[in-house]
């Protein structure tokens, strides 16, 4: 599990109770069903009239990427690239092909395929440039879906107040009531800019973090195969992939010697955490 969302949720929604609490009030005195079923009701069925019905399909796959953390692994993936080179240089490309079955990640496999197969290295960066291409529109196609709900949600608070004091308006004929029945109306706002705030927006956050950290892997790994393609020398690939992880995170080349790639080894790629 994503440790950071998890606690985030706690620690947000677990404030604005805390707080309600501190000031006086009854935790009872949040919990207003017929709000909930506007709001929450509202903000779903207004958010799946613009998706189709593949991307509505999606959504709990969408919901565990965003709760799962399954973050790709970029001093493995650099590891495993330059074991790859070695084995090139020493054996030719066609070695690879052996390799391929225990790659994990099916970006890393395709662009390996591509060097096995003796693809052109241009054609080789204009298929993977358009698979990163294609995978971010999918991404981003997920996280819009949870960026409309956070803009709808406050609104359908808005929406369930109005019709709470409509509905206190009616019955002014008992002023004695009155008090109550506004601050439950007001509940449907809270709910609706607390869920906005508080789930939606930082879940669609979570994914485009994401989506950007599966960015610069995928980003790492044209550069690598591109790389060994050329038949540069391992070391060189090594510092040239260097670049792409965060100051500090570098392992030194020694370290290499781990994960070195035989006859019989079975280096791993980086996991892919979206699709």
């Amino acid at each position: 599990m994503d440790l950071n969302l998890i606690l985030g949720l706690i620690i947000g929604f677990g404030s604005l109770i805390a707080g309600f609490i501190l000031e006086g009030g009854s935790p009872g005195a949040l919990l207003a069903l017929t709000a909930a079923m506007i709001v929450f009701g509202g903000t779903i069925g207004a958010t799946l009239i613009g998706l189709s019905r593949d991307e509505v399909r999606n959504i709990p796959r969408l919901l565990q990427v965003a709760f799962r953390e399954k973050a790709p692994d970029l001093n493995e993936a650099i590891t495993t690239i330059v074991n790859y080179a070695v084995l090139a240089r020493k054996e030719g490309f066609v070695r690879l092909e052996k390799e391929l079955a225990s790659v994990r990640d099916s970006f890393l496999r395709t662009a390996l395929q591509l060097v096995v197969d003796g693809t052109d290295p241009e054609q080789t960066r204009n298929v993977l440039e358009q698979y990163i291409y294609a995978t971010g529109e999918r991404h981003r196609s997920g996280i819009g879906l949870f960026e409309a709900a956070g803009g709808y949600a406050p609104t359908m608070g808005i929406i369930g107040t109005v019709m709470g004091l409509v509905h206190v308006l009616s019955n002014l004929s008992t002023p004695d009531k009155l008090g109550p029945s506004i601050a439950m109306a007001f509940i449907a706002t809270l709910y609706g800019v607390s869920s906005a705030n508080l789930l939606w927006l930082p879940i669609a956050a979570k994914l485009k973090n994401k989506d950007a950290r599966e960015r610069l892997y995928q980003e790492m790994i044209l550069e690598g195969v591109l790389s060994l393609q050329a038949g540069k020398n391992p070391t060189l690939i090594r510092s040239t992939l260097a670049a792409f992880l965060a100051p500090g995170r570098e392992q030194p080349a020694a370290g290499q010697g781990k994960r070195e790639v035989t006859a019989g080894g079975r280096p791993q790629g980086g996991t892919r955490q979206q699709g």
